[in-house]
């Protein structure tokens, strides 16, 4: 068995990551996690009215929002 490349592969070289990359990956990643965010208020805020509209009590709401 030939253990100098596993599964094909060549070993990756260790270079630095480049931090201009890494920056650019950040400010993308909390965009991303702002929408999800604005997402997931609406989400709930819209589930929240419907039950109250159906009668439920804000502490039922929240229990089952697991607030």
């Amino acid at each position: 068995m030939n253990h100098e490349k596993p599964y094909g592969r060549p070993k990756p070289s260790q270079q630095p990551f480049p931090r201009d990359l890494a920056a650019k990956i950040a400010r993308k990643a909390e965009v991303m996690a702002q929408r999800f965010e604005h997402q997931a208020m609406e989400q709930m805020t819209k589930a929240a009215r419907s039950a109250l509209y159906r009668g439920m009590e804000p502490d039922q709401i929240a229990r089952e929002l697991q607030l």
